[in-house]
């Protein structure tokens, strides 16, 4: 691994892979075996940096951000709804919460691959072994788990990998010291003198041609990138013969890089001024987002510190998941889960939220600049389907069927689910919540982000099942932007299983 500014003017490699995120990093690895292989990743490692490697830095982390090299890159939809997205090797993996869980058999069934599940559990199987853990279910997890259970979220499946109906503790990327692994420790697996990791490396565009295809017709494709150093500089990095660029850069990140090279809309591009390489009018199009909802308050009892440990995959289209936090209320790090109160005392947070399961509602993806460090603009159109909606509200009666059960008796503040609001930290749930219209109106007033985006380079669309664009020769795109729907609970799991199995099922 080097800094970029380190790398030659030109240089050529059988694979380039544009991402060291959750994805790019264990398909590096994978293809290293056989082929000498350039990652390329935009931001800089996590190693030595305490809010990236350990829990206890999350918040810090998310929100401690800057327009060009904080390991979280900030941006918000047009809606108003804050997101980030990770600009450090290992990608959003470095920067989450580190809840591991497997996808659901429907993903299986409706992502548009021919998934061969033997090799996608030897993949699971061979991530597991690296980076996941058991976590330590303290507290508040455990009053979650029995909340769960009594508000009828059952069956208790214990502690699982996979993707079980009811309640259930899953994986964790943090060791039992509270120490995180994300996709970036996938790397040990790679075969050292075939891979060249850049990092502060800023790919600026595929670089394309025409060259002969079937019949001698003319075809576009990839012969490798372009991308920028720390210091300005420019380096080409180029394909042999029957190599591949591969785009590993994000639901944001790919998208955008593909319209910047010259594949998109026709009308759009050149409306940029951007040479259209190849009409592909889906780039871009076809963005959802889960929604989260929730409650945040100040119980009773002082809470461990704890991220997404316990799950509660419920059969009305909602997984409730929580969180506890220990606030300083005069720091500047504003917290993701509620907002920042101005008392100067450190106090606990316990948190309820939902994640709306495989939201129908889509939205797209636009650019705001020629400059690929500068975020497009994104907007999601949350519960624009109106199934979404009908999901949360059955979602939000859930967390308060949890907040009213006998396991919650030793935290929350009774006179808080009375009525009396002084112990929530944000807004409250529906005085009502039998009456639909409060309930829906509070999903439309706290809807936020669960940073599971996913989209804009759709499998059928802009993709074939083998992930190869379509129309392009040499081109793939890996990563969570070609799935219509985010698998399981969690995507990260199935997205670095993405990387190690996705050459070996569709090379």
């Amino acid at each position: 691994m080097f800094n970029a500014t380190e790398f030659p003017s030109e240089d050529y490699y059988d694979y380039i892979i544009v991402g060291g995120g959750t994805a790019g990093c264990p398909l590096a690895a994978t293809l290293s075996q056989s082929f000498r292989v350039l990652l390329l990743e935009r931001g800089g490692i996590a190693y030595g940096n305490p809010n990236l490697m350990n829990q206890e830095g999350f918040l810090a982390a998310i929100t401690d951000v800057d327009t060009y090299d904080s390991p979280a890159q900030a941006f918000t939809s047009e809606e108003g709804i804050p997101n980030a997205r990770g600009r450090v090797l290992g990608g959003s993996s470095a920067i989450n919460a580190g809840f591991y869980s497997r996808a659901d058999k429907e993903f299986f069934r409706n992502s548009g691959v021919n998934w061969d599940l033997r090799i996608v559990n030897r993949s699971y199987e061979w991530v597991e072994k690296m980076v996941v853990f058991r976590p330590e279910v303290k507290s508040w997890q455990s009053a979650v788990r029995d909340g769960l259970l009594e508000a009828g979220v059952e069956p208790y499946n214990g502690y699982s990998l996979d993707h079980l109906n009811g309640t259930k503790i899953g994986g964790s990327t943090f060791d039992i010291s509270g120490r995180r692994h994300s996709a970036a420790d996938l790397l040990t697996y790679a075969k050292a003198s075939n891979i060249r990791v850049a990092v502060h490396a800023s790919v600026e565009r595929v670089l394309l041609a025409s060259t002969a295809a079937n019949f001698g017709l003319p075809r576009q494709s990839a012969i490798g990138v372009v991308y920028r150093d720390q210091n300005g500089w420019y380096h080409h990095a180029m394909v042999r013969e029957y190599g591949e660029v591969i785009v590993s850069a994000g639901a944001i990140g790919s998208p955008q890089l593909l319209l910047l090279s010259g594949i998109g809309p026709r009308p759009y591009l050149s409306y940029w001024g951007i040479p259209v390489v190849h009409h592909q009018p889906f780039v871009g199009q076809f963005l959802f987002d889960n929604p989260r909802n929730g409650i945040s308050f100040v119980p009773r009892v002082p809470l461990e510190h704890s991220l997404i440990q316990v799950v509660g995959i419920t059969d009305s289209g909602a997984y409730i998941e929580a969180a506890s936090n220990v606030l300083p209320f005069l720091s500047p790090v504003r917290s993701i889960f509620i907002g920042a109160p101005s008392s100067p005392i450190y106090l606990t947070v316990a948190t309820l939220m939902e994640k709306i399961a495989g939201p129908l509602s889509s939205g797209s993806l636009r650019l705001a600049s020629t400059d690929i460090r500068v975020n497009p603009i994104v907007r999601f159109n949350y519960f624009a389907n109106p199934i979404d909606l009908e999901r949360c509200i059955n979602g939000t009666r859930k967390i308060a069927d949890v907040l009213r059960s006998r396991s919650m008796d030793d935290f929350k503040f009774r006179e808080w689910f009375g009525g009396g609001n002084f112990w929530v930290v944000g807004p409250a749930l529906p005085s009502d919540l039998s009456d639909t219209a409060q309930v829906a109106a509070f999903c439309r007033r706290t809807v936020s982000t669960i940073w599971h985006y996913h989209g804009g380079c759709v499998i059928g669309r802009v993709v074939d099942r083998a992930f190869r664009v379509m129309g392009v020769n040499s081109l793939r795109v890996v990563d969570g932007s070609v799935f219509n729907v985010s698998p399981g609970t969690n995507p990260q799991a199935t997205l670095m299983m993405l990387g190690r199995s996705v050459i070996v099922n569709h090379s």
